[in-house]
C-alpha cells in the first residue's frame, strides 16, 4: 500500500515530571521534569500511523533548515517512513512543547510561523511522488503547507488517485471534489451551523457532502462514533467503541491513516470507516500523538469475535505475543502435525487452552512431517491442516515452521505455558528449556484413548482392503 501523505509536519516534544509546590514567583506549579519525549505530530503522525499498520509512506512536507526539521526527518525514517521534506530558509519547523506533571498536561508551548511561503516549492515533489502512489492523504493543520489546496487534488484526480483530507478552518470549497473529507464534530458544525436532532444533522451531512462533490464524508464525533455519508446509499452511524478516553491527541491521523490504508487494500468504504472507528477507541487511550498497530488491531477485533485470530506469519506472530503479555494475557503453545484432525486433538487442544488465555498451535509443514513420519505422509498438506485447526474455538493462532522441531520458534515466542500430549517428560519437551529459563511452565496432557491419526490411517486401509 503505496501512500503519499502530504500536509503540515510538526514536531511534538513531552516534558513529563512531578509537581508538588507552587513557585514563590508567581501563582503557578513548578515541574520537576524527569523525562522527555519528541513524537512526530501533524501530518507527520498520520505517516507514522501508516507505517505502523504496514504501509509504505511516502510524505511531502516543509520543514525549517533547522535542527528540529532534521530530527523529524530521523524519527520518521528510522520507523519505516520515507521523507521528502522541502528544508527552508524562509521558515522553521513547526514545534508544540507539552508540559505534563502525573499525566495531566499543565501547558502547550507553540513555536510556529506560516508555511505558505514555501508551498510553491513543495509542488515539484508532490508530483515526483504522485506517480508512485496508490492512494494520497492531505492532513491539513492549517500552517499553510496547504496552500493552494485546490491544485493538488485536481492533480490527484486527473491521475486516478484516491484523494483523503483532514480539514481545517470553515472554508471547505476548497476541498471540493476530494474523494473522501474527514472532519470532527466541531469542524462540521462550523460549516454547516448547530442542528436540532439527528435527522437535522444527517441532513446537512447529505448537503454538504453533494456540495462539496464527494465521494464520501466521514464526520468524527467523539463519544457518538462516527457518521459515514457515502455518495451511493444511504448514511450509516458507528457507534464509538466503549473505552476511556485518555488523550484525544492524534485521533484525527489514526482516522485518516486507516482509511487510507483499508482503502488502499481494497476494502470496501463502509468496512474501512469501521476499522477506522476501532482504530480512534484505541488511540484514545494513549498519552499523546500515537499509532495504532496491527496486532493492537488483531486484538480488537479478536475480542468483538470480528476476526484478529487464525493464520499467522511468525513474524506477526511475535508482535501479537508481546502485545498479548502487555495485556496480561496467558500465552499457552502447542505443536504437532495434525494430520487427519481428530476428536482426541480436540480435546487435547481445548485442554490446553484451559491453561491460559491465547493458545498458539504450530504446525509442522509437509516436509518436516515427511521426514518425521515416512514418505507417506503428511496425508494433508499443510495448507488444509492449518485451515481446520483455525476453525477451532480453542485455538487462537496457527504458525507453520519447517524444522523437525519448533524449538526456535519457542526462543523467539518465550510463551507462559509450553505444552505436548503423549508420554513425553518435561524435560524431553524441545524448546522446554528456553521456557523454563524464562519463568514459563512446561506441561504433558495425557491423550484421549483410542484415538489417533496412525489408528485412523490403518482403519481406513482395513476397510478398503
Amino acid at each position: 500500500m503505496r501512500v503519499l501523505v502530504v500536509g503540515d509536519a510538526m514536531l511534538d516534544e513531552y516534558w513529563f515530571g512531578d509537581t508538588g509546590r507552587i513557585s514563590p514567583e508567581a501563582p503557578v506549579p513548578v515541574v520537576k521534569t524527569v523525562a522527555t519525549d519528541q513524537r512526530p505530530g501533524g501530518a507527520a503522525n498520520v505517516a507514522l500511523n501508516l507505517a505502523a499498520l504496514g504501509a509504505a509512506p511516502v510524505l511531502a512536507a516543509i520543514v525549517g533548515d533547522d535542527e528540529r526539521g532534521r530530527r523529524l526527518a530521523a524519527l520518521l525514517e528510522g520507523r519505516g517512513v520515507h521523507c521528502r521534506f522541502v528544508y527552508s530558509d524562509a521558515v522553521s519547523t513547526v514545534h508544540k512543547l507539552r508540559v505534563l506533571a502525573r499525566n495531566q498536561q499543565l501547558i502547550r508551548l507553540d513555536s510556529e510561523q506560516s508555511l505558505a511561503p514555501a508551498a510553491p516549492a513543495l509542488r515539484p515533489v508532490f508530483d515526483a511522488a504522485l506517480d508512485e502512489a496508490d492512494i494520497v492523504v492531505l492532513s491539513d493543520y492549517a500552517k499553510g503547507t496547504l496552500d493552494g489546496v485546490e491544485i493538488l487534488i485536481d492533480r490527484c484526480r486527473r491521475h486516478g488517485k484516491p484523494v483523503l483530507i483532514d480539514p481545517k478552518g470553515v472554508d471547505f470549497a476548497r476541498y471540493r471534489g476530494a474523494t473522501l473529507l474527514t472532519p470532527n464534530q466541531s469542524e462540521f458544525r462550523a460549516v454547516t451551523g448547530a442542528w436540532r436532532d439527528e435527522e437535522e444533522f444527517l441532513a446537512k451531512g447529505e448537503a454538504l457532502r453533494a456540495e462539496l462533490d464527494l465521494d464520501a464524508l466521514l464526520v468524527t464525533r467523539g463519544e457518538r462514533g462516527m457518521a459515514l455519508f457515502p455518495r451511493d446509499g444511504a448514511p450509516s452511524r458507528l457507534a464509538a467503541e466503549a473505552r476511556e478516553v485518555f488523550d484525544v491527541t492524534g485521533a484525527g491521523d489514526t482516522v485518516i491513516a486507516l482509511m487510507a490504508a483499508a482503502l488502499a487494500a481494497g476494502l470496501p468504504l463502509e468496512e474501512a470507516a469501521e476499522l477506522a472507528n476501532l482504530g480512534a477507541g484505541l488511540v484514545v487511550g494513549k498519552l499523546g500523538v500515537a499509532t495504532v498497530s496491527r496486532a493492537e488491531l488483531r486484538f480488537a477485533l479478536h475480542r468483538r469475535g470480528a476476526g484478529g485470530r487464525g493464520l499467522v506469519t511468525q513474524d506477526e506472530l511475535v508482535e501479537l505475543v508481546a502485545e498479548a503479555k502487555r495485556r496480561g494475557e496467558r500465552v499457552v503453545m502447542t505443536n504437532g502435525c495434525f494430520d487427519i484432525l481428530h476428536a482426541g486433538h480436540v480435546a487435547y487442544l481445548e485442554e490446553a487452552k484451559s491453561l491460559g488465555n491465547r493458545l498458539i498451535v504450530a504446525v509442522n509443514d509437509d516436509d518436516s512431517v515427511r521426514r518425521l513420519k515416512g514418505p507417506s505422509r503428511p496425508i494433508t498438506p499443510l495448507e488444509d491442516r492449518m485451515a481446520v485447526l483455525a476453525g477451532l474455538a480453542a485455538v487462537d493462532w496457527v504458525v507453520p515452521f519447517s524444522e523437525d522441531t519448533p524449538a526456535a520458534l519457542i526462543e523467539r515466542l518465550l510463551p507462559d505455558v509450553l505444552v505436548k500430549g503423549g508420554d513425553y517428560r518435561p524435560e524431553e519437551i524441545a524448546g522446554g528449556d528456553a521456557v523454563r529459563r524464562n519463568g514459563g511452565d512446561v506441561r504433558v496432557v495425557s491423550l484421549k484413548p483410542g484415538r489417533s491419526t496412525s489408528a485412523l490411517i490403518d482403519a481406513i486401509l482395513r476397510s478398503s482392503s
